[in-house]
């Protein structure tokens, strides 16, 4: 069977129906559901958070992965009807980052081409390369995750290139002294 409808334009009933049933659905999507609960404009804040608790009985785990794969949905649901100041919100992000990194360590990830980072994405309406599927590390990337224990690769072939002029200059070194004696 399939929804038929968009899932941002369901009811509070309908939401608890297809919940209950995701199984006979094969057009059911747990991303594109917690995507719905913030942009449907049919549900009260208070209706949207018993969506999004009632969802979590199910999907909790999906929902934690949403940290990893579209970040920004996460914050959203997780915060739905919450005032913050600049700190809380800068606290919320720090605490997804460090989630993100215990996520990538425990499953054992190595790559993080995940969801809304696989995507071209810049804030330009008009460009031409948005929603477009990119290499991790490509020029087209916009975004990437980060984290502050990332070792930087810039100093490497810095580093490799002293370290071969030090050997050459060794090497001349031992000639001249060869050469002198």
């Amino acid at each position: 069977m399939e929804i038929g409808q968009k899932f941002n334009q369901l009811t509070l009933e309908e939401y608890f129906l297809y919940i209950d049933n995701y199984k006979k659905y094969k057009d059911f999507n747990t991303l594109g559901l917690y995507r719905s609960i913030v942009e449907n404009e049919k549900l009260s804040i208070d209706e949207k958070i018993e969506v999004r608790e009632y969802a979590h009985q199910i999907f909790r785990k999906t929902f934690d992965f949403l940290q990893l794969k579209d970040p920004k949905t996460f914050v959203e649901v997780s915060t739905l009807g919450q005032e913050f100041t600049a700190g809380d919100e800068e606290k919320i992000w720090n605490d997804v980052k460090k989630n993100q990194q215990k996520i990538l360590a425990e499953k054992r990830i190595k790559h993080r081409n995940f969801g809304t980072y696989s995507k071209h994405s810049c804030p330009y309406e008009d460009c031409v390369w948005n929603g477009v599927m990119i290499r991790q590390g490509s020029r087209l990337a916009w975004s990437s995750i980060h984290f502050f224990s990332d070792k930087k690769n810039y100093h490497k072939k810095t580093k490799s290139e002293m370290r071969k002029s030090d050997r050459k200059s060794v090497k001349k070194i031992v000639e001249i002294d060869m050469n002198n004696e």
